[in-house]
């Protein structure tokens, strides 16, 4: 699935998205450029409710 994350504007931002996602229990792919992770291995609304915890919140785009 991809997220767009529009809070995600710098390198501490990205670690910041990947770390949440990762703690439970998924991977991420993060595109800082184009403010979008792509995350695999989680339901939807475990990583928006991760993402949304940690300061960042999200929407499924794809």
């Amino acid at each position: 699935m991809i997220l767009s994350v529009p809070n995600m504007t710098c390198k501490h931002c990205k670690a910041s998205v990947e770390n949440a996602i990762e703690e439970v229990g998924g991977k991420a792919e993060v595109f800082l450029e184009d403010k979008e992770v792509e995350v695999t291995g989680l339901p939807p609304e475990t990583v928006l409710a991760a993402l949304k915890g940690a300061g960042y919140p999200a929407e499924v785009i794809e």
